[in-house]
């Protein structure tokens, strides 16, 4: 499947895939961002994708930087009628503690201009109908979530 992408900024990088049989290509930064703690920004990429119809972008993080800093990506969907950049929501989490990271040190997470910051997947998408209905049927599970068989 070829995946139409166009360059909103010249100096956005072109997603890679980093080993044969990665699900995940990388997704680059397209400019220097700092994160205070308790912050939530975008980071853009300076891209926009021309996703088929039927399918969806998904903007997952990465889980080197996840294990490796407080600095947390959050899921996301590019709809294939979506025609606009693309962008990465990240969270600085912060414990109060001492934080030094890969990307910063004291309070601050500095994200680089060209730092692989999250991974894009393309997936299938199904479609369904719904039907209200006023009664489920029965299964093993039931209505228990949330913990219910321990944490």
């Amino acid at each position: 499947m070829n995946i139409k992408i166009k360059k909103l900024h010249p100096e956005a990088t072109i997603p890679v895939y980093a080993k044969p049989g990665d699900s995940g290509f990388d997704l680059y930064a397209l400019e220097d961002v700092i994160i205070f703690p308790g912050e939530t920004k975008k980071v853009q990429t300076g891209l926009a994708f021309e996703v088929p119809s039927g399918y969806e972008l998904q903007v997952r993080p990465r889980s080197g930087v996840t294990f490796n800093t407080k600095l947390r990506v959050q899921f996301g969907t590019v709809d294939s009628g979506y025609r606009g950049e693309v962008g990465v929501i990240v969270d600085h989490l912060f414990d109060g503690g001492s934080l030094e990271t890969l990307f910063g040190k004291a309070d601050e997470i500095l994200i680089h201009k060209g730092m692989k910051i999250a991974q894009g997947v393309i997936s299938p998408v199904k479609r369904v109908s719904f039907e209200e209905a006023d009664e489920l049927s029965d299964s093993e599970r039931g209505d228990g979530g949330f913990g219910h068989t321990g944490v």
